[in-house]
């Protein structure tokens, strides 16, 4: 009898041709699932009788509760190698084997950047009013050249924003908590004295930390007021890391120029969320994974996960 496993968040059906399944075809039922299961009670129902999830970064939380209600449960694979939402311990205590995969830096820091220059130039503003027959040029694009770029975080995300901008002749800062000047001068970026002094000097301010308890909340209302109402904000990081209140008061009370934003506080958005018509804001829903070399990465080391732990020899094992 073939073990049973569940593919969660298969949004675009793209889980069955990232990956050639065939090494575990025998042994593995493989169901996806194309949408999202909004509460434990869902996530249940459905993982009933999944021996196997798999399961997309941090969309979906594994706490203890929800592991108590699966029985049969016996591996989860969780894209990339750090997933704060499984509650190990329950897992270890049920006999669940969590692995993980690799994942790259680069999609998030390129669809950065397509969200900042998206920003800065009008481009959706602009496409659609030509498309809809709107006036020639709405828009004055801002320029990057000779304008300060502010980073919070220069790890392997950050740094990779970094070059990008100074190759574009911007003016590159950066801070974060644990950031040293040999780190910033490696990069070839300055080191801003505080995040106040980041944010108030910054044209554009992109945020690439991991998600803790400093840095959780940590731009807030006070922080944001900090800004130029000139300046552009995007975080393709963690949602929790910006308060989202302050930042849709923010918007529409024209205290910013703009915002690029590809992750929030309840994915998907439900339909009437205040994100998907705040003014000033460019949005996508959680993209800054998510491309074809990246998926043929999480889906085909999944195979080799399940692969190597039903052969009794797990790799990639998490914590």
């Amino acid at each position: 009898m073939r073990l049973r496993c569940a593919v969660l968040d298969d949004h675009q059906g793209a889980a069955a041709e990232a990956a050639d399944w065939g090494p575990v075809a025998k042994d593995v039922e493989v169901v996806s699932y194309d949408r999202h299961f909004a509460d434990e009670d869902a996530l249940a129902d459905a993982l009933a009788d999944a021996d196997i999830v798999v399961t997309l970064r941090e969309r979906v939380s594994f706490p203890g509760s929800l592991i108590a209600r699966l029985p049969r449960l016996k591996l989860i694979v969780a894209s990339g190698m750090r997933n704060s939402v499984i509650d190990y311990a329950a897992a270890e205590a049920h006999g669940v084997t969590v692995c993980g995969t690799a994942s790259s830096p680069a999609p998030p820091v390129e669809l950065t950047w397509a969200l900042l220059l998206g920003l800065a130039r009008g481009i959706v503003e602009e496409s659609n009013g030509l498309r809809a027959g709107g006036p020639w040029q709405r828009t004055v694009g801002a320029d990057l050249h000779g304008r300060r770029l502010g980073l919070l975080g220069l790890g392997k995300i950050g740094s990779r924003v970094a070059r990008v901008g100074l190759a574009f002749g911007m003016r590159v800062g950066a801070w974060s908590p644990n950031l040293t000047q040999e780190r910033a001068d490696e990069v070839g970026v300055e080191l801003a004295p505080s995040k106040e002094d980041l944010l108030r000097e910054s044209d554009f301010v992109s945020v690439h930390l991991a998600l803790g308890e400093r840095s959780r909340g940590l731009l807030g209302a006070v922080e944001l007021a900090l800004l130029k109402p000139t300046a552009y904000l995007v975080n393709t990081s963690r949602a929790a890391i910006v308060d989202q209140d302050a930042l849709l008061a923010a918007l529409r009370e024209g205290r910013l120029a703009g915002a690029g934003v590809d992750v929030f506080d309840v994915e998907p958005l439900p339909a009437g969320h205040p994100m998907r018509t705040a003014p000033r804001l460019l949005a996508t829903p959680h993209l800054g994974y998510v491309s074809r070399a990246n998926y043929a990465t999480y889906y085909g080391q999944a195979v080799e996960d399940i692969r190597a732990f039903l052969d009794g020899a797990p790799v990639r094992r998490l914590p």
